[in-house]
């Protein structure tokens, strides 16, 4: 049987997600990401969809080799209207082709195909390590309702909005991506302390996303944090409920414990040893069951397959 993303979450004690992309090919790469859009233009050239692909395709393997689900992310995370103008390809359906990027990749890998899940991904308008740039309300439901229908439209399993530093914006983009009647995940970057990035307390924004919006989110993740400082932040006296807990899905992690600022266009990796990641994460699903583990900022394969290994291991014992 080939289930929806949502009937897998229900079912699968684990689901991994692909690691770091943009990062890997802002150090890695031979070809340089555009000022606007990042990586959403490397499907129109040969050899950038080469380099894109190659990444895609290594995290797949790494789900199909230990028979996990896998999720991995459309690389539109910049793909907005107005950046898409800006970068010159407001002409093309660039939400659209990078959708049919990865279901090309996907139709490859056989029955394996149906455990593979594309989240269609958006991101703030402004600087995502700054909040005061971050958009009301009102105007975010607006600004972003473009991209989630064409994502939507395209057939994505699922629409994610990450690396979200303000409430304000969150609520608007929820608003948005509700209208379009597929699932969806807004995930935010946390401080240890417990808050987003604009002091806004986690427990209050998923209480208020999930009050003011009917077709409310699937649920709530965090991601561009080390595995330690999301612990803290999900540990504090304010968001240990139950609310807090059964709402917030999983991480996509940094390797590295520095605050987002800090890390934002840092010259030197900050990274950690796979082996000490993948017992962190997995710590995360046998202690507070969060079921959607990959990686973010200084992440490659490796940090990916150790995931998936200890989570072997623990299933062993």
């Amino acid at each position: 049987m080939i289930m929806n993303f949502p009937q897998c979450l229900k079912e699968s004690p684990i689901v991994i997600t692909e690691g770091s992309v943009v990062e890997r090919l802002r150090r890695d790469s031979l070809f340089p990401l555009d000022p606007h859009i990042v990586n959403a233009g490397f499907i129109y050239k040969p050899e950038q969809k080469t380099a894109l692909k190659k990444i895609y395709t290594e995290y797949i393997e790494i789900g199909r080799k230990k028979n996990l689900p896998m999720i991995i992310f459309t690389p539109t995370w910049r793909a907005n209207p107005e950046r898409l103008k800006l970068a010159g390809l407001d002409k093309k359906d660039v939400n659209g082709d990078c959708y049919r990027f990865l279901d090309e990749i996907r139709k490859e890998y056989g029955p394996y195909a149906r455990r593979i899940y594309i989240g269609g991904l958006m991101g703030c308008k402004g600087d995502a390590y700054k909040p005061g740039e971050a958009l009301s309300s009102d105007e975010a439901a607006i600004f972003h309702q473009t991209q989630s229908r064409t994502l939507a439209q395209a057939g994505v399993d699922f629409l994610f909005a990450a690396t979200l530093p303000a409430f304000s914006e969150a609520l608007g983009m929820s608003k948005a991506m509700s209208k379009t009647g597929i699932p969806y995940i807004i995930s935010f970057v946390v401080r240890a302390e417990g808050t987003l990035l604009d002091d806004s307390p986690l427990h209050e924004a998923i209480l208020k996303i999930d009050s003011s919006i009917s077709s409310k989110p699937l649920g709530f993740m965090v991601n561009c944090v080390h595995p330690s400082v999301f612990q803290q932040a999900i540990s504090s006296e304010e968001n240990s409920s139950e609310l807090v807990r059964d709402r917030i899905l999983g991480l996509q992690a940094n390797t590295s414990k520095k605050r987002p600022e800090e890390l934002d266009g840092s010259a030197a990796l900050d990274t950690e040893d796979p082996e000490v990641f993948g017992k962190l994460m997995i710590g995360l699903n046998k202690k507070f069951g969060m079921k959607i583990l990959g990686g973010c900022c200084g992440t490659d394969g490796r940090h990916i397959e150790a995931i998936a290994e200890k989570n072997k291991l623990s299933v062993k014992h």
